[in-house]
Protein backbone atom coordinates (compact mmCIF):
# COMPACT_ATOMS: atom_id res chain seq x y z
CA UNK A 1 0.00 0.00 0.00
CA UNK A 2 1.64 3.66 -1.12
CA UNK A 3 1.35 5.24 1.82
CA UNK A 4 3.09 8.78 2.37
CA UNK A 5 3.17 10.92 5.24
CA UNK A 6 1.42 13.43 3.90
CA UNK A 7 -1.35 11.94 3.21
CA UNK A 8 -1.44 10.57 6.99
CA UNK A 9 -1.28 13.93 8.07
CA UNK A 10 -4.02 15.03 5.59
CA UNK A 11 -6.14 12.53 7.52
CA UNK A 12 -5.47 13.42 11.25
CA UNK A 13 -6.04 16.65 11.08
CA UNK A 14 -9.33 15.65 9.07
CA UNK A 15 -10.14 13.97 12.21
CA UNK A 16 -9.24 16.18 14.68
CA UNK A 17 -11.35 18.85 12.61
CA UNK A 18 -14.28 16.19 13.13
CA UNK A 19 -13.92 15.95 16.58
CA UNK A 20 -14.08 19.12 17.37
CA UNK A 21 -17.52 19.34 15.57
CA UNK A 22 -20.59 20.05 18.46
CA UNK A 23 -24.28 19.03 17.27
CA UNK A 24 -26.07 20.32 20.18
CA UNK A 25 -29.63 21.74 19.29
CA UNK A 26 -32.17 18.91 18.23
CA UNK A 27 -32.47 20.24 14.46
CA UNK A 28 -34.25 17.65 12.36
CA UNK A 29 -31.00 16.27 10.85
CA UNK A 30 -29.13 16.57 13.91
CA UNK A 31 -29.35 12.53 14.73
CA UNK A 32 -28.11 11.51 11.36
CA UNK A 33 -25.50 14.36 11.17
CA UNK A 34 -24.68 12.65 14.62
CA UNK A 35 -24.24 9.46 13.70
CA UNK A 36 -22.11 10.43 10.55
CA UNK A 37 -19.80 11.96 13.02
CA UNK A 38 -19.47 9.26 15.15
CA UNK A 39 -19.07 6.62 12.04
CA UNK A 40 -15.98 8.73 11.26
CA UNK A 41 -14.58 8.97 13.85
CA UNK A 42 -14.98 5.21 14.01
CA UNK A 43 -13.61 4.70 10.90
CA UNK A 44 -10.45 6.84 11.08
CA UNK A 45 -9.09 5.81 14.66
CA UNK A 46 -10.38 2.07 14.63
CA UNK A 47 -9.02 1.40 10.67
CA UNK A 48 -8.28 3.87 8.16
CA UNK A 49 -5.51 6.04 10.37
CA UNK A 50 -4.23 2.66 11.78
CA UNK A 51 -3.96 0.70 8.52
CA UNK A 52 -2.16 3.70 6.60
CA UNK A 53 0.28 3.95 9.63
CA UNK A 54 0.85 0.11 9.22
CA UNK A 55 -0.36 -1.88 6.29
CA UNK A 56 1.41 -4.75 7.25
CA UNK A 57 -0.92 -5.36 10.06
CA UNK A 58 -3.35 -8.17 9.80
CA UNK A 59 -6.23 -8.12 8.27
CA UNK A 60 -9.46 -7.80 10.50
CA UNK A 61 -12.91 -9.49 9.34
CA UNK A 62 -15.77 -8.37 11.15
CA UNK A 63 -18.30 -10.30 11.36
CA UNK A 64 -21.78 -8.82 12.02
CA UNK A 65 -25.32 -9.48 11.75
CA UNK A 66 -28.62 -9.47 13.01
CA UNK A 67 -29.71 -11.14 16.37
CA UNK A 68 -29.68 -15.05 16.26
CA UNK A 69 -28.23 -15.00 12.54
CA UNK A 70 -25.46 -17.29 14.30
CA UNK A 71 -22.21 -15.18 14.10
CA UNK A 72 -20.56 -17.01 16.94
CA UNK A 73 -21.10 -20.25 15.95
CA UNK A 74 -19.77 -19.67 12.73
CA UNK A 75 -16.46 -17.64 13.94
CA UNK A 76 -16.06 -20.61 16.71
CA UNK A 77 -16.40 -23.56 13.35
CA UNK A 78 -13.66 -20.80 11.12
CA UNK A 79 -11.58 -21.33 14.40
CA UNK A 80 -12.03 -25.21 15.35
CA UNK A 81 -13.05 -24.65 18.92
CA UNK A 82 -15.30 -22.05 21.24
CA UNK A 83 -14.62 -18.99 21.23
CA UNK A 84 -17.27 -17.03 21.77
CA UNK A 85 -20.24 -17.43 23.27
CA UNK A 86 -23.09 -19.10 21.21
CA UNK A 87 -26.45 -20.11 22.73
CA UNK A 88 -30.68 -19.44 22.85
CA UNK A 89 -30.35 -16.44 25.25
CA UNK A 90 -30.64 -13.30 22.93
CA UNK A 91 -27.87 -11.41 22.67
CA UNK A 92 -25.73 -14.14 23.18
CA UNK A 93 -22.89 -11.82 21.99
CA UNK A 94 -22.21 -9.37 24.93
CA UNK A 95 -18.39 -8.57 24.43
CA UNK A 96 -16.85 -8.61 21.27
CA UNK A 97 -14.14 -11.80 20.66
CA UNK A 98 -11.41 -11.40 18.48
CA UNK A 99 -9.32 -14.21 17.13
CA UNK A 100 -6.19 -14.42 15.54
CA UNK A 101 -2.99 -16.51 15.22
CA UNK A 102 -0.62 -16.43 18.11
CA UNK A 103 2.06 -14.57 16.24
CA UNK A 104 -0.67 -11.90 15.61
CA UNK A 105 -1.00 -11.41 19.18
CA UNK A 106 0.61 -7.77 19.17
CA UNK A 107 -1.13 -6.46 17.19
CA UNK A 108 -4.15 -6.30 18.69
CA UNK A 109 -2.65 -6.72 22.53
CA UNK A 110 -1.98 -2.70 21.89
CA UNK A 111 -4.20 0.15 21.23
CA UNK A 112 -3.77 0.20 17.49
CA UNK A 113 -7.49 -0.16 16.85
CA UNK A 114 -9.92 0.33 18.89
CA UNK A 115 -8.63 2.30 22.01
CA UNK A 116 -11.36 2.85 23.69
CA UNK A 117 -11.65 -0.59 24.38
CA UNK A 118 -9.85 -2.57 27.54
CA UNK A 119 -8.50 -5.59 26.12
CA UNK A 120 -9.02 -9.01 28.25
CA UNK A 121 -6.76 -11.37 27.74
CA UNK A 122 -8.03 -15.07 27.76
CA UNK A 123 -5.56 -18.00 28.61
CA UNK A 124 -6.40 -21.45 27.05
CA UNK A 125 -8.22 -23.37 29.44
CA UNK A 126 -6.32 -26.55 30.27
CA UNK A 127 -7.11 -30.47 29.19
CA UNK A 128 -10.54 -30.58 30.45
CA UNK A 129 -11.56 -27.25 28.55
CA UNK A 130 -14.40 -27.89 26.70
CA UNK A 131 -13.84 -25.99 23.66
CA UNK A 132 -10.42 -28.02 22.93
CA UNK A 133 -12.47 -31.19 23.95
CA UNK A 134 -14.47 -30.37 20.69
CA UNK A 135 -11.40 -28.93 18.60
CA UNK A 136 -10.21 -32.48 19.30
CA UNK A 137 -12.99 -34.18 18.50
CA UNK A 138 -13.65 -32.66 15.06
CA UNK A 139 -9.74 -33.61 14.18
CA UNK A 140 -9.98 -36.86 14.86
CA UNK A 141 -10.50 -37.68 11.03
CA UNK A 142 -7.34 -36.53 10.57
CA UNK A 143 -8.54 -33.48 9.02
CA UNK A 144 -7.43 -29.62 10.12
CA UNK A 145 -9.30 -26.58 9.22
CA UNK A 146 -6.34 -25.19 7.69
CA UNK A 147 -5.80 -28.72 5.26
CA UNK A 148 -9.44 -28.17 4.33
CA UNK A 149 -9.17 -24.65 3.98
CA UNK A 150 -6.15 -25.27 1.10
CA UNK A 151 -8.64 -27.94 -0.31
CA UNK A 152 -10.33 -25.52 -1.48
CA UNK A 153 -8.63 -24.55 -4.40
CA UNK A 154 -7.96 -20.65 -3.00
CA UNK A 155 -4.73 -20.68 -2.02
CA UNK A 156 -6.01 -20.87 1.62
CA UNK A 157 -3.89 -23.98 2.63
CA UNK A 158 -0.15 -22.59 2.60
CA UNK A 159 0.73 -21.61 5.82
CA UNK A 160 -2.08 -22.50 7.89
CA UNK A 161 -1.47 -23.95 11.35
CA UNK A 162 -2.57 -27.45 12.24
CA UNK A 163 -1.45 -28.14 15.44
CA UNK A 164 -4.16 -27.96 18.14
CA UNK A 165 -4.30 -24.81 20.48
CA UNK A 166 -3.04 -26.55 23.34
CA UNK A 167 0.25 -27.12 21.91
CA UNK A 168 0.23 -23.20 20.99
CA UNK A 169 -0.32 -22.88 24.83
CA UNK A 170 2.84 -25.26 25.69
CA UNK A 171 5.24 -23.33 23.28
CA UNK A 172 5.18 -20.38 25.80
CA UNK A 173 5.40 -18.19 22.25
CA UNK A 174 3.44 -16.33 24.23
CA UNK A 175 3.58 -16.79 28.20
CA UNK A 176 0.45 -16.90 30.42
CA UNK A 177 -0.25 -14.18 32.41
CA UNK A 178 0.28 -15.00 36.10
CA UNK A 179 -3.54 -15.85 37.95
CA UNK A 180 -6.42 -15.27 35.82
CA UNK A 181 -6.92 -12.04 35.25
CA UNK A 182 -6.99 -9.30 32.10
CA UNK A 183 -4.43 -6.87 31.74
CA UNK A 184 -6.70 -4.49 33.46
CA UNK A 185 -6.46 -6.49 36.51
CA UNK A 186 -10.28 -7.43 36.22
CA UNK A 187 -11.41 -11.08 36.64
CA UNK A 188 -11.62 -13.66 33.29
CA UNK A 189 -14.65 -14.65 32.67
CA UNK A 190 -17.70 -13.60 30.54
CA UNK A 191 -19.76 -12.29 34.09
CA UNK A 192 -16.87 -9.70 34.63
CA UNK A 193 -16.26 -8.01 31.09
CA UNK A 194 -18.87 -5.88 29.11
CA UNK A 195 -19.46 -3.71 26.26
CA UNK A 196 -16.37 -1.71 26.71
CA UNK A 197 -14.35 -4.29 26.59
CA UNK A 198 -12.66 -6.54 23.82
CA UNK A 199 -11.66 -9.99 24.58
CA UNK A 200 -8.53 -11.55 23.03
CA UNK A 201 -8.00 -14.87 22.19
CA UNK A 202 -5.59 -16.60 19.74
CA UNK A 203 -5.78 -20.05 17.81
CA UNK A 204 -2.97 -21.51 15.93
CA UNK A 205 -5.49 -22.88 13.17
CA UNK A 206 -6.26 -19.61 11.69
CA UNK A 207 -4.11 -18.51 9.22
CA UNK A 208 -1.25 -15.74 9.92
CA UNK A 209 -2.34 -12.52 8.99
CA UNK A 210 -5.78 -12.71 9.80
CA UNK A 211 -8.17 -11.84 12.92
CA UNK A 212 -11.92 -12.71 13.46
CA UNK A 213 -13.90 -10.17 15.46
CA UNK A 214 -17.45 -11.58 16.50
CA UNK A 215 -19.06 -8.33 16.87
CA UNK A 216 -22.46 -8.32 18.89
CA UNK A 217 -25.65 -8.23 17.13
CA UNK A 218 -26.54 -4.97 14.78
CA UNK A 219 -29.85 -5.14 16.05
CA UNK A 220 -29.48 -5.84 19.59
CA UNK A 221 -32.33 -3.99 22.07
CA UNK A 222 -29.16 -3.07 24.17
CA UNK A 223 -28.72 0.29 22.76
CA UNK A 224 -24.47 -0.31 23.54
CA UNK A 225 -24.26 -3.39 21.79
CA UNK A 226 -26.04 -1.87 18.37
CA UNK A 227 -23.66 1.22 18.49
CA UNK A 228 -20.32 -1.14 19.51
CA UNK A 229 -21.41 -3.39 16.56
CA UNK A 230 -21.48 -0.49 14.26
CA UNK A 231 -18.12 0.78 15.42
CA UNK A 232 -16.56 -2.39 15.33
CA UNK A 233 -17.56 -2.76 11.66
CA UNK A 234 -16.06 0.89 10.86
CA UNK A 235 -12.57 -1.54 12.08
CA UNK A 236 -13.22 -3.85 9.47
CA UNK A 237 -10.64 -4.72 6.43
CA UNK A 238 -13.22 -6.93 5.72
CA UNK A 239 -16.66 -7.46 6.31
CA UNK A 240 -18.80 -10.53 7.00
CA UNK A 241 -22.16 -9.68 6.97
CA UNK A 242 -23.85 -13.10 8.48
CA UNK A 243 -28.19 -13.29 7.97
CA UNK A 244 -30.75 -16.27 7.52
CA UNK A 245 -32.98 -17.80 5.61
CA UNK A 246 -35.74 -16.59 7.69
CA UNK A 247 -34.46 -12.97 7.72
CA UNK A 248 -32.43 -12.35 4.45
CA UNK A 249 -34.98 -9.49 3.26
CA UNK A 250 -34.95 -7.90 6.80
CA UNK A 251 -33.79 -4.00 7.09
CA UNK A 252 -31.30 -4.30 9.02
CA UNK A 253 -29.10 -6.41 7.21
CA UNK A 254 -29.99 -4.64 4.41
CA UNK A 255 -29.08 -1.37 5.44
CA UNK A 256 -25.22 -2.91 6.64
CA UNK A 257 -24.79 -3.83 3.00
CA UNK A 258 -25.91 -0.47 1.61
CA UNK A 259 -23.31 1.24 3.78
CA UNK A 260 -20.94 -1.82 3.15
CA UNK A 261 -21.64 -0.34 -1.12
CA UNK A 262 -21.57 2.83 -0.23
CA UNK A 263 -17.86 2.94 1.36
CA UNK A 264 -17.17 0.60 -1.55
CA UNK A 265 -15.80 -2.19 1.61
CA UNK A 266 -14.40 -5.25 0.76
CA UNK A 267 -17.79 -7.85 1.47
CA UNK A 268 -18.84 -10.73 1.75
CA UNK A 269 -22.07 -12.44 2.67
CA UNK A 270 -23.00 -15.63 4.52
CA UNK A 271 -26.92 -16.86 3.83
CA UNK A 272 -26.74 -19.23 7.21
CA UNK A 273 -29.34 -21.46 8.18
CA UNK A 274 -30.62 -22.27 5.53
CA UNK A 275 -33.10 -25.67 5.06
CA UNK A 276 -31.86 -28.56 2.92
CA UNK A 277 -34.56 -28.45 0.40
CA UNK A 278 -34.57 -24.94 0.09
CA UNK A 279 -31.25 -23.76 -0.84
CA UNK A 280 -31.37 -23.54 -4.38
CA UNK A 281 -34.38 -21.38 -4.33
CA UNK A 282 -33.26 -19.15 -1.33
CA UNK A 283 -30.17 -18.50 -2.61
CA UNK A 284 -31.46 -17.49 -5.99
CA UNK A 285 -33.85 -15.02 -4.26
CA UNK A 286 -30.76 -13.65 -2.19
CA UNK A 287 -28.77 -13.27 -5.07
CA UNK A 288 -31.45 -11.53 -7.00
CA UNK A 289 -31.75 -8.78 -4.40
CA UNK A 290 -27.82 -8.22 -4.15
CA UNK A 291 -27.86 -7.72 -7.52
CA UNK A 292 -30.96 -5.45 -7.55
CA UNK A 293 -28.98 -3.87 -4.62
CA UNK A 294 -26.07 -3.65 -7.06
CA UNK A 295 -24.05 -6.11 -4.96
CA UNK A 296 -24.16 -8.90 -7.15
CA UNK A 297 -20.14 -9.14 -7.19
CA UNK A 298 -20.09 -9.65 -3.61
CA UNK A 299 -18.83 -13.14 -2.85
CA UNK A 300 -21.89 -15.33 -1.16
CA UNK A 301 -21.17 -18.22 1.12
CA UNK A 302 -24.12 -20.53 1.89
CA UNK A 303 -24.75 -23.00 5.40
CA UNK A 304 -27.11 -25.36 5.38
CA UNK A 305 -29.21 -25.83 8.12
CA UNK A 306 -27.48 -27.91 10.67
CA UNK A 307 -28.32 -29.76 14.42
CA UNK A 308 -25.30 -27.66 15.28
CA UNK A 309 -26.58 -24.34 13.76
CA UNK A 310 -28.50 -24.68 17.22
CA UNK A 311 -26.30 -25.21 20.05
CA UNK A 312 -26.84 -29.29 19.06
CA UNK A 313 -23.55 -31.68 19.66
CA UNK A 314 -19.98 -30.05 19.95
CA UNK A 315 -22.29 -26.45 18.75
CA UNK A 316 -19.47 -26.14 15.71
CA UNK A 317 -20.50 -26.86 12.19
CA UNK A 318 -18.79 -29.55 10.29
CA UNK A 319 -15.35 -28.54 8.55
CA UNK A 320 -17.31 -28.88 5.03
CA UNK A 321 -20.02 -26.06 5.86
CA UNK A 322 -17.05 -23.67 6.20
CA UNK A 323 -14.27 -24.75 4.61
CA UNK A 324 -15.08 -22.23 1.35
CA UNK A 325 -15.71 -19.35 3.68
CA UNK A 326 -12.29 -20.23 5.29
CA UNK A 327 -10.18 -20.70 2.08
CA UNK A 328 -11.71 -17.15 0.75
CA UNK A 329 -10.38 -15.39 4.04
CA UNK A 330 -6.81 -17.47 3.49
CA UNK A 331 -6.55 -16.16 0.23
CA UNK A 332 -6.86 -13.03 1.09
CA UNK A 333 -4.50 -12.85 3.88
CA UNK A 334 -1.72 -15.21 2.09
CA UNK A 335 -1.95 -14.20 -1.70
CA UNK A 336 -0.24 -10.64 -2.11
CA UNK A 337 -2.25 -9.25 -4.60
CA UNK A 338 -5.77 -10.31 -3.09
CA UNK A 339 -4.45 -9.24 0.09
CA UNK A 340 -3.79 -5.40 -1.33
CA UNK A 341 -7.11 -5.51 -3.36
CA UNK A 342 -8.82 -6.38 -0.10
CA UNK A 343 -7.18 -3.89 2.00
CA UNK A 344 -7.04 -0.85 -0.36
CA UNK A 345 -10.48 -1.34 -1.97
CA UNK A 346 -12.48 -0.77 2.03
CA UNK A 347 -9.28 2.11 2.53
CA UNK A 348 -9.94 3.90 -0.76
CA UNK A 349 -13.72 3.42 -0.29
CA UNK A 350 -13.68 5.03 3.24
CA UNK A 351 -11.51 7.91 1.78
CA UNK A 352 -13.62 8.22 -1.70
CA UNK A 353 -16.55 8.95 0.69
CA UNK A 354 -15.51 11.62 2.43
CA UNK A 355 -15.98 13.79 0.03
CA UNK A 356 -20.09 13.37 0.06
CA UNK A 357 -19.81 12.60 3.89
CA UNK A 358 -17.73 16.05 5.26
CA UNK A 359 -19.80 18.55 3.17
CA UNK A 360 -22.50 16.66 4.62
CA UNK A 361 -21.45 16.90 8.36
CA UNK A 362 -20.24 21.16 7.39
CA UNK A 363 -24.02 21.57 6.42
CA UNK A 364 -25.14 19.79 9.82
CA UNK A 365 -22.64 22.31 11.58
CA UNK A 366 -24.04 25.29 9.19
CA UNK A 367 -27.61 24.57 10.70
CA UNK A 368 -26.46 24.63 13.76
CA UNK A 369 -24.77 27.92 13.83
CA UNK A 370 -27.50 29.20 11.87
CA UNK A 371 -30.03 27.84 14.51
CA UNK A 372 -28.01 29.21 17.68
CA UNK A 373 -27.62 32.14 15.78
CA UNK A 374 -31.53 32.98 15.66
CA UNK A 375 -32.06 31.95 19.06
CA UNK A 376 -29.50 34.37 19.92
CA UNK A 377 -31.10 36.80 18.41
CA UNK A 378 -34.47 36.36 19.81
CA UNK A 379 -32.80 37.12 23.41
CA UNK A 380 -31.37 40.04 22.04
CA UNK A 381 -34.13 41.42 20.33
CA UNK A 382 -36.45 40.70 23.27
CA UNK A 383 -34.11 42.80 25.79
CA UNK A 384 -33.39 45.77 23.14
CA UNK A 385 -37.33 46.28 22.94
CA UNK A 386 -37.58 45.87 26.49
CA UNK A 387 -35.03 48.81 27.31
CA UNK A 388 -36.23 51.17 24.46
CA UNK A 389 -39.70 50.48 26.20
CA UNK A 390 -38.15 51.27 29.39
CA UNK A 391 -36.13 54.81 28.45
CA UNK A 392 -39.97 55.56 27.00
CA UNK A 393 -41.69 55.12 30.46
CA UNK A 394 -39.19 56.55 32.41
CA UNK A 395 -39.53 59.54 30.22
CA UNK A 396 -43.55 59.49 31.03
CA UNK A 397 -42.97 59.20 34.35
CA UNK A 398 -44.62 55.64 34.82
CA UNK A 399 -42.17 55.49 37.90
CA UNK A 400 -43.88 58.24 39.72
CA UNK A 401 -46.54 55.75 40.47
CA UNK A 402 -49.03 54.15 43.17
CA UNK A 403 -47.46 54.84 46.48
CA UNK A 404 -44.40 56.76 44.95
CA UNK A 405 -46.24 59.16 43.37
CA UNK A 406 -48.75 59.56 46.47
CA UNK A 407 -45.25 60.26 48.47
CA UNK A 408 -44.47 62.63 45.94
CA UNK A 409 -47.60 64.86 46.34
CA UNK A 410 -47.30 64.69 50.26
CA UNK A 411 -43.41 65.72 50.52
CA UNK A 412 -41.87 67.54 52.35
CA UNK A 413 -45.42 67.80 54.44
CA UNK A 414 -46.92 64.52 55.18
CA UNK A 415 -43.97 61.99 53.68
CA UNK A 416 -39.85 62.62 54.48
CA UNK A 417 -36.91 62.23 52.41
CA UNK A 418 -36.64 58.57 53.30
CA UNK A 419 -40.14 57.42 52.37
CA UNK A 420 -40.24 58.90 49.39
CA UNK A 421 -36.37 57.67 47.94
CA UNK A 422 -37.88 54.25 49.42
CA UNK A 423 -40.97 54.40 47.78
CA UNK A 424 -39.12 55.13 43.93
CA UNK A 425 -36.75 52.72 44.42
CA UNK A 426 -39.48 50.05 45.08
CA UNK A 427 -41.55 51.35 41.94
CA UNK A 428 -38.01 51.23 39.76
CA UNK A 429 -37.52 48.09 40.80
CA UNK A 430 -41.05 46.59 39.82
CA UNK A 431 -40.70 48.60 36.06
CA UNK A 432 -37.22 46.64 35.64
CA UNK A 433 -39.04 43.40 36.97
CA UNK A 434 -42.15 43.60 34.52
CA UNK A 435 -39.57 44.42 31.75
CA UNK A 436 -37.48 40.87 32.60
CA UNK A 437 -40.63 39.32 32.44
CA UNK A 438 -41.99 41.13 29.22
CA UNK A 439 -38.43 40.29 27.65
CA UNK A 440 -38.35 36.63 28.59
CA UNK A 441 -41.93 36.13 27.09
CA UNK A 442 -41.09 37.12 24.28
CA UNK A 443 -38.38 34.99 24.09
CA UNK A 444 -40.32 31.82 25.03
CA UNK A 445 -43.05 32.59 22.26
CA UNK A 446 -39.86 32.87 19.51
CA UNK A 447 -38.21 29.83 20.55
CA UNK A 448 -41.44 28.04 20.19
CA UNK A 449 -41.18 28.37 16.83
CA UNK A 450 -37.36 27.02 16.73
CA UNK A 451 -36.75 23.49 16.94
CA UNK A 452 -33.39 24.10 18.28
CA UNK A 453 -34.77 25.38 21.37
CA UNK A 454 -35.12 21.94 22.53
CA UNK A 455 -31.77 21.90 23.90
CA UNK A 456 -32.15 25.18 25.91
CA UNK A 457 -34.30 26.07 29.25
CA UNK A 458 -36.99 28.08 27.97
CA UNK A 459 -38.82 28.19 30.97
CA UNK A 460 -37.80 32.36 31.73
CA UNK A 461 -36.44 33.94 34.77
CA UNK A 462 -35.42 32.27 37.77
CA UNK A 463 -36.56 32.83 41.05
CA UNK A 464 -33.39 34.87 41.72
CA UNK A 465 -34.37 37.56 39.28
CA UNK A 466 -35.92 39.73 41.13
CA UNK A 467 -33.65 39.83 44.51
CA UNK A 468 -30.79 40.78 41.79
CA UNK A 469 -32.83 43.64 40.16
CA UNK A 470 -33.49 44.59 43.87
CA UNK A 471 -29.73 44.62 44.59
CA UNK A 472 -29.08 46.54 41.48
CA UNK A 473 -31.82 49.19 41.85
CA UNK A 474 -30.28 49.64 45.92
CA UNK A 475 -26.66 49.83 44.83
CA UNK A 476 -27.94 52.99 42.34
CA UNK A 477 -30.09 54.44 45.12
CA UNK A 478 -26.19 54.39 47.62
CA UNK A 479 -24.05 56.30 44.25
CA UNK A 480 -26.98 58.88 43.97
CA UNK A 481 -26.98 59.44 47.60
CA UNK A 482 -23.08 59.74 47.16
CA UNK A 483 -23.73 61.87 44.46
CA UNK A 484 -25.69 64.48 46.53
CA UNK A 485 -23.58 64.07 49.39
CA UNK A 486 -20.35 65.65 47.70
CA UNK A 487 -22.42 68.52 45.63
CA UNK A 488 -23.99 69.14 49.36
CA UNK A 489 -20.25 69.59 50.61
CA UNK A 490 -19.02 71.86 47.55
CA UNK A 491 -21.32 74.32 48.61
CA UNK A 492 -19.93 77.42 51.06
CA UNK A 493 -23.32 78.17 52.34
CA UNK A 494 -23.87 77.64 56.17
CA UNK A 495 -27.69 76.44 56.24
CA UNK A 496 -26.75 74.14 53.06
CA UNK A 497 -29.42 71.51 52.73
CA UNK A 498 -29.68 67.70 54.14
CA UNK A 499 -27.99 65.20 51.32
CA UNK A 500 -30.62 62.77 51.77
CA UNK A 501 -33.23 65.45 50.99
CA UNK A 502 -31.49 66.65 47.92
CA UNK A 503 -30.87 62.98 46.61
CA UNK A 504 -35.15 62.51 46.90
CA UNK A 505 -35.80 65.59 44.92
CA UNK A 506 -32.47 64.29 42.11
CA UNK A 507 -34.39 60.81 42.00
CA UNK A 508 -37.95 62.66 41.82
CA UNK A 509 -36.61 64.45 38.92
CA UNK A 510 -34.64 61.38 37.18
CA UNK A 511 -37.43 58.95 37.17
CA UNK A 512 -40.98 61.52 37.52
CA UNK A 513 -40.18 62.31 34.04
CA UNK A 514 -43.35 65.17 33.29
CA UNK A 515 -45.09 64.40 36.72
CA UNK A 516 -42.22 66.30 38.27
CA UNK A 517 -40.84 68.88 36.30
CA UNK A 518 -41.31 70.76 40.35
CA UNK A 519 -38.71 68.61 41.23
CA UNK A 520 -35.97 70.10 39.24
CA UNK A 521 -36.79 73.43 40.46
CA UNK A 522 -36.49 72.67 44.07
CA UNK A 523 -33.39 70.76 43.34
CA UNK A 524 -31.82 74.21 41.68
CA UNK A 525 -33.12 76.38 45.11
CA UNK A 526 -31.49 73.65 47.12
CA UNK A 527 -28.02 73.60 45.77
CA UNK A 528 -28.21 76.25 42.97
CA UNK A 529 -28.84 75.95 38.84
CA UNK A 530 -25.39 74.99 37.81
CA UNK A 531 -25.31 72.07 40.81
CA UNK A 532 -28.59 71.13 39.84
CA UNK A 533 -27.52 71.30 36.16
CA UNK A 534 -24.04 68.57 37.84
CA UNK A 535 -26.03 66.57 39.09
CA UNK A 536 -28.92 65.91 36.93
CA UNK A 537 -26.76 64.90 33.98
CA UNK A 538 -24.34 62.35 35.91
CA UNK A 539 -27.41 61.41 37.73
CA UNK A 540 -28.66 60.74 34.51
CA UNK A 541 -26.23 58.44 33.01
CA UNK A 542 -26.11 56.26 36.37
CA UNK A 543 -29.44 56.01 35.92
CA UNK A 544 -28.70 54.44 31.90
CA UNK A 545 -25.98 52.18 33.26
CA UNK A 546 -27.82 50.57 36.30
CA UNK A 547 -30.73 50.21 34.01
CA UNK A 548 -28.33 48.64 31.05
CA UNK A 549 -26.59 46.75 33.55
CA UNK A 550 -29.89 44.92 35.04
CA UNK A 551 -31.05 44.48 31.69
CA UNK A 552 -28.24 43.28 29.76
CA UNK A 553 -27.80 40.93 32.84
CA UNK A 554 -30.66 39.01 33.13
CA UNK A 555 -30.11 38.58 28.47
CA UNK A 556 -26.75 36.81 29.34
CA UNK A 557 -27.84 34.87 31.79
CA UNK A 558 -30.82 33.44 29.07
CA UNK A 559 -28.10 33.32 26.43
CA UNK A 560 -25.64 31.74 29.10
CA UNK A 561 -27.17 27.99 28.43
CA UNK A 562 -26.63 29.14 24.67
CA UNK A 563 -22.96 29.94 25.00
CA UNK A 564 -22.49 27.01 26.81
CA UNK A 565 -23.31 24.83 24.09
CA UNK A 566 -20.29 26.19 21.76
CA UNK A 567 -22.11 26.35 18.66
CA UNK A 568 -20.05 28.55 16.36
CA UNK A 569 -18.84 29.24 12.81
CA UNK A 570 -15.68 28.38 12.47
CA UNK A 571 -15.87 24.08 12.94
CA UNK A 572 -16.99 24.29 9.35
CA UNK A 573 -15.02 26.39 7.59
CA UNK A 574 -12.34 23.88 8.95
CA UNK A 575 -14.16 21.14 8.20
CA UNK A 576 -14.26 21.97 4.30
CA UNK A 577 -10.38 23.20 4.61
CA UNK A 578 -9.42 19.34 5.98
CA UNK A 579 -11.34 17.73 3.32
CA UNK A 580 -9.86 20.31 0.85
CA UNK A 581 -6.21 19.47 1.50
CA UNK A 582 -6.81 15.76 1.80
CA UNK A 583 -8.28 15.63 -1.77
CA UNK A 584 -5.57 18.16 -2.59
CA UNK A 585 -3.36 15.01 -0.97
CA UNK A 586 -5.02 12.19 -2.84
CA UNK A 587 -4.69 14.10 -6.18
CA UNK A 588 -1.10 13.85 -5.80
CA UNK A 589 -1.15 10.23 -5.10
CA UNK A 590 -3.13 9.30 -8.46
CA UNK A 591 -0.77 11.71 -10.02
CA UNK A 592 1.93 9.52 -8.72
CA UNK A 593 0.81 6.40 -9.86
CA UNK A 594 -0.13 7.70 -13.10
Amino acid sequence: MDVRPQLIDALSALRDRVAAVRLPLPLPGAPRARQTRAELLAQLDDYLLPRLREPDAPVLAVVGGSTGAGKSTLVNSLVGRRVSEAGVLRPTTRTPVLVCHPDDHHWFAGMRILPHLTRIWLPQEEDGDEGDVAGEDRRRDGTSVGRAAGQAGQGGGAGVGTGSVRAFGATGRHPRPAGRTGLTGRPHGRDHVGTDSLRIDTAASLPRGLALLDAPDIDSLVVENRVLAAELICAADVWVMVTTASRYADAVPWHLLRTAKEYDASLVTVLDRVPHQLVEEVSRQYGALLTRAGLGDVPRFTIPELPESAGGGSGLLPTTAVAPLLAWLAHRVQDPAARQQAVVRTASGVIDSLDVRMPELAGAVAAQYAASVRLMAAVEDAYTAEGERVRRQLQRGAVLAGDARTRWRGYPRDSSSRELLDSLVESLGALLQCAVAAADERVEEAWRREPAAGAVDVSGADGEATERIGMAVRRWRRVLEELAEDEVRQLERSAAPEPEAVAALLAAALLGGRRARVAGERLAESVGAQGALRLRDRGAELVTTYIDRVLHGERDRRLAPLDALEVTPEPQAELIAALSVLQKESRRKGDRRD
